[in-house]
């Protein structure tokens, strides 16, 4: 898991590493059953403090994105697959209302963006 922490960034150092780890999930980078550091290990590794960590992993919990098991650790929640599909369909809709504010603002049409999209999505 390759997390980056920018110290120029107006968001929380857990916002950041909450951000990127439920990216990660969302987008599949991570799958359920997939343990994750011990919130020592990534408070390390990150170099961040672990009462930092584990509000990230508190935060993911709350999020039904991860389960904690005591003495175990913390692993990708496999338990709500629709939950995490509409998370992404979620992250999806953002992602095309970005695009068709971007689309508007260069002036196109509703056509122009559609058959954009569409020969995007044949060459892929």
């Amino acid at each position: 898991m390759n997390i980056i922490i920018s110290h120029a960034s107006e968001d929380p150092i857990y916002i950041q590493i909450v951000n990127q780890i439920r990216h990660s999930i969302l987008n599949g980078e991570l799958n359920a059953g997939d343990v994750l550091p011990s919130i020592r290990q990534l408070a390390k590794d990150l170099q961040v403090s672990v009462i930092t960590t584990k509000r990230v992993y508190e935060e993911l919990e709350k999020e039904r994105l991860i389960d904690s098991v005591v003495g175990k650790g913390s692993f990708v929640s496999g338990a709500n697959k629709a939950f995490i599909r509409e998370q992404r369909m979620k992250l999806l809709e953002e992602k095309m209302l970005e695009i068709i504010h971007e689309s508007k603002e260069l002036g196109m049409s509703e056509q122009d963006l559609i058959d954009h999209f569409n020969l995007l999505y044949e060459e892929r």
